[in-house]
């Protein structure tokens, strides 16, 4: 008996659909947990209690309710009460309240960890608060980010496969489907799990490796580049001999 029976050749579209699939819930997922972590550790560190409040109690219930109980909520409970959402709409928005708990707590960390000192130096040059935070502290806080912003991104990915409860046609549903046709759980399940491990292991060592660069302090973006260089060409320059 072969050790491989499953006609893999025969479900390779499906898994790539799915593939695809998984992805697109870890992007768009990402990025809205992103933004709205931000949000929400903006508000946390708000003089106003008002603010403070309502960001506290979302952060301590999303981080205190399990991943899948929001899923059902947001799936079916919403349901219940005539808010239909597809099964796309109901997985992200389930993976950005999650997550967006977590994240905020890891902005509002990096962001209070940037020295006091660099927001009264930029009040003193004549900036306005605005400015302050998004050209002198987001900057400094995105170092102090990257390694749990880094982290939540892989669990992101990984967490996709409990979208399998609403049947939402990423990984882990295939791989149930196929089961279900070729009765070979362990074969099927130990490949989805060798595809989770081939998306998940570069892209932590790719973000690894993003984050060493910029504790280096190497630029990232061609613009950065250029006034880097710019900025080096100007201190070579040496003063004209009178």
């Amino acid at each position: 008996m072969s050790a491989i029976e499953v006609p893999w050749s025969d479900y390779l579209p499906a898994l790539s659909d799915a593939l695809q699939k998984t992805l697109e819930y870890t992007v768009v997922s990402f990025a809205g947990a992103t933004v709205l972590g931000l949000g929400v550790a903006l508000l946390r560190l708000s003089p106003t209690r008002l603010l403070r409040l309502p960001a506290a109690v979302y952060t301590e219930i999303f981080k205190n309710i399990p991943l899948l109980a929001i899923i059902f909520l947001t799936y079916f409970g919403l349901a219940s009460v005539n808010v239909r959402l597809d099964v796309f709409q109901a997985g992200c928005l389930s993976l950005i309240v999650f997550y967006a708990a977590y994240l905020s707590e890891i902005f509002r960390a990096a962001i209070s960890g940037v020295h006091d000192g660099q927001r009264e130096a930029g009040a003193a040059l004549g900036m306005s608060r605005t400015a302050v935070y998004t050209r002198v502290i987001l900057p400094q806080a995105l170092r102090l980010a990257l390694p749990g912003t880094n982290t939540m991104l892989v669990d992101l990915l990984k967490s996709t496969s409990l979208l399998v409860t609403i049947s939402a046609a990423e990984l882990m549903s295939e791989a149930r489907l196929i089961t279900s046709e070729t009765f070979r759980a362990l074969e099927v399940y130990l490949v989805i799990s060798a595809v989770y491990f081939a998306l998940c292991y570069p892209l932590s060592q790719l973000l690894l490796w993003l984050e060493r660069r910029i504790h280096a302090g190497k630029p990232l973006t061609p613009h950065r580049r250029r006034r880097l260089a710019a900025a080096r060409a100007l201190l070579t320059v040496k003063e004209p001999v009178s």
